[in-house]
């Protein structure tokens, strides 16, 4: 292992068993790629070091993916996601929160302490909030158009972020929200992407979301702990040239998915 994959996967480690009741296995695949299993987490975690570029995936297992560079900038929202899952730690019920829009800023602020990929605020924002505090929240786009279906008036919109309040398991949040934003704004179809990384199969599939496509695994330019979306070849070569010490990633693409509102 590198120094800094070592000690970083060494924390990670420490941190779950510490947090867990039953073992935590951890096996070193190779020296920049681990892969951690136990009793209590119902999914494998696969770590990669530097010099892996693409997904190492196993046959119907469920798999969380992380990056070295990932979990150095967003340790504790990993940490806590993980036992957030596996543990069901803070249990909510949506039944017992009040439903409430969200100003521009403290959905920046949720989103950037909750949400692995950061803050987007878009156009509607929607919380659930559990004796006045914002445990779950939702952010969707403003309402397209879609000619191509030759039906008047249909608006289509993007569920474009929602996560809880790391540490909470809000059960039917997800539900909630999205009721009080179909009764306010009456859209025809509910559309949102996620993220192969963390989600195989998605649990929206679930409240009646339905998989559409599949998008194809995004590559990125990483240098230190930041990283660059590539799009193209020329994009590509300049980024080598300015960051000759950087290295190259590739996620496992993510799902699309549409919920139909009748």
């Amino acid at each position: 292992m590198t120094d800094s994959y070592h000690q970083i996967v060494e924390r990670f480690c420490n941190a779950l068993r510490k947090s867990f009741d039953s073992e935590i296995l951890v096996s070193e695949k190779s020296p920049v790629f681990t892969v951690i299993t136990g009793e209590e987490l119902p999914f494998k975690i696969h770590l990669y070091g530097s010099n892996i570029t693409k997904r190492v995936s196993e046959e119907n297992q469920k798999i969380v993916h992380i990056d070295e560079d990932i979990l150095f900038s967003k340790y504790a929202i990993i940490l806590k996601r993980i036992l957030a899952i596996a543990l069901h730690q803070k249990k909510a019920y949506a039944r017992n929160t009040v439903v409430a829009r969200v100003d521009k800023k403290n959905t920046i602020a949720f989103l950037e302490e909750n949400h692995l990929q950061g803050a987007m605020p878009g156009k509607y924002r929607y919380g659930l909030f559990l004796e006045g505090e914002l445990v779950s929240l939702a952010v969707f786009s403003g309402g397209r158009k879609m000619p191509e279906l030759n039906i008047e008036n249909y608006r289509s919109f993007e569920l474009i972020r929602f996560c809880n309040k790391l540490g909470y398991n809000v059960v039917g949040g997800i539900s909630k929200l999205l009721k009080a934003f179909i009764n306010d704004f009456n859209p025809q179809d509910i559309m949102t992407y996620t993220d192969k990384d963390w989600n195989q199969d998605s649990s929206l599939e679930k409240i009646g979301f339905v998989k559409k496509s599949e998008l194809e695994p995004l590559k990125f330019w990483v240098n230190g702990t930041s990283r660059v979306l590539i799009r193209d070849e020329d994009q590509y070569k300049n980024l080598q040239k300015e960051f000759p010490d950087g290295y190259l990633k590739e996620n496992l693409g993510s799902l699309k998915l549409i919920l139909s509102i009748k």
